[in-house]
Order: C-alpha cells, then sequence, then structure tokens
C-alpha cells in the first residue's frame, strides 16, 4: 500500500511539473530556449565579411593529439598576418579558433526578463578565442571599442561576442556608453551584466563589498546566480559602474 501510495505522489509531482510547460511559473524547472537564443546570439561585423567567411571556409580543423574532443580550426598564420585590423576584427568576432567539447546540463534559464545574470552565455557554441586571437583584441583594445561602439551605433544591438570582447580587454572607458545602450536596450538585460562583470575585473571596492557581489560570485554563487531584475536595482548598478568609471577615470 505505501509503495503504491509513493508511487501516487511521484506520478502527481512530475504531472504538476509538466504542467508548466505552457504557463511557466517563476520556479519552473525547464528553461527558456528563445532566451538562450537572445542571450547567445553575437553581432557580425560587416568589415570585408565575405573575404573573411571565405578564408574560414577552407579551414581544415586539427585536432588535438591527445583527444578528438578538443583542437584548433584556424586560418594559417600568413592569412592571419595579412588581415587587416578590422578584417582582423571581423574574423575574431565571427570565429573562434579553439574548440573543445563542453558536456555541461543545457543553461537553467526562466524567466529571463526578470533576471540579471553575473556571467555572460558564451556564444560560440564550445568554442573560444585563440591565444592570438585574444592578443589581437588586447594589443588592439582602444581600436576594438571604437569599431564596437560603431557597429552598435549602426545595428542598435550589442551582441554577446562585443560583451565578451569588451571583458578581455578591461575596456572599462566604454561604461558611459554601455549604460546609455542598457537605458536605450531594456531587452537586454547582459548589458547590465557585462558592467557587473567589468566592476568585478576592475576589483571596485564598493562593488566587492556589496551584497550584490556576494551574490553573484560569492562561495554560495554559481553559473546560474542572478539578482531579481527591477528599476532599483538597474538603477543601483548603472549609478555604482559609473562611479566606478569616474574613479578611474581621474587616476
Amino acid at each position: 500500500m505505501k509503495k503504491v501510495l509513493l508511487f501516487s505522489v511521484f506520478i502527481v509531482f512530475w504531472s504538476s511539473i509538466f504542467a508548466q510547460t505552457d504557463n511557466e511559473s517563476e520556479n519552473s524547472l525547464f528553461m527558456d530556449p528563445a532566451a538562450i537564443e537572445l542571450r547567445s546570439k553575437i553581432t557580425i561585423p560587416p568589415y570585408s565579411l565575405d573575404k573573411v567567411k571565405a578564408l574560414i571556409a577552407k579551414i581544415i580543423p586539427e585536432e588535438d593529439k591527445e583527444t578528438t574532443d578538443a583542437g584548433i580550426n584556424a586560418i594559417s598564420a600568413v592569412d592571419f598576418k595579412k588581415l587587416s585590423l578590422r578584417e582582423k576584427f571581423t574574423y575574431t568576432m565571427i570565429h573562434a579558433e579553439l574548440y573543445a567539447q563542453n558536456c555541461a546540463i543545457p543553461e537553467y534559464q526562466t524567466q529571463v526578463n526578470k533576471k540579471i545574470f553575473g556571467t555572460l552565455l558564451d556564444g560560440f557554441n564550445e568554442s573560444y578565442w585563440s591565444q592570438r586571437q585574444t592578443d589581437f583584441l588586447q594589443e588592439n583594445r582602444d581600436s576594438v571599442m571604437k569599431l564596437i561602439q560603431e557597429s552598435v551605433v549602426r545595428s542598435k544591438r550589442m551582441g554577446v561576442n562585443y560583451k565578451h570582447a569588451i571583458v578581455e580587454i578591461n575596456g572599462w572607458q566604454m561604461i558611459p556608453f554601455i549604460t546609455d545602450y542598457a537605458k536605450k536596450t531594456p531587452g537586454d538585460k547582459d548589458a547590465l551584466t557585462l558592467l557587473l562583470l567589468l566592476m568585478k575585473r576592475g576589483e571596485y571596492g564598493e562593488f566587492i563589498k556589496s551584497s550584490s557581489f556576494k551574490k553573484l560570485y560569492g562561495e554560495q554563487s554559481n553559473y546560474y546566480s542572478y539578482l531579481n531584475y527591477n528599476k532599483e536595482n538597474e538603477a543601483l548598478i548603472i549609478s555604482r559602474a559609473l562611479k566606478y568609471y569616474e574613479e578611474k577615470k581621474s587616476k
């Protein structure tokens, strides 16, 4: 009898869970594919795009000698060197040269419009920028920031690749631009995430000591940690980021 009762409870529990798929609640256990796609969407620069795509199409991937789950997927050193700065920017923004199979659980993301996550999604589907690509970004950070701003103004969108590039080069100088973009593009909550990551990377004291930092990056945090989105939290993040910018600029 007890076994029958337990089985019945189990069935009722899972029936209630699956019933939420059509009317998702705040506590839903199901991810939001559309939200994940939006958060992982990249921005494609226009600079010599056809030329860069043609070079990428000719690449023959090289597997890692120790494992078939990783390797390099890159144009030759000669071809890379021949690219202009803008062409290298396009290449880096649409193609990550390193790949590694990642068996991580799909992103637990529901009610995304009500959350400010502490991390960005990858954007390159199990691929990552190589050392020469990150070197390019860092060695040309002023130009990279300028190209990103030009592209965002033109497209009205800051893809996850641009956000990762800004974090990679520690582009704190872009904070006023990012805050303006965040205000004009309320659907892109990852613009606020970007501000959080810049303050974290800069080890901004006021932020490091805050309850927000503890919740997002403390010992009990994880990849899916988030702050509830509301006007108060948005205003706090923006004002804190601008204060951080002014302090950095004054040094």
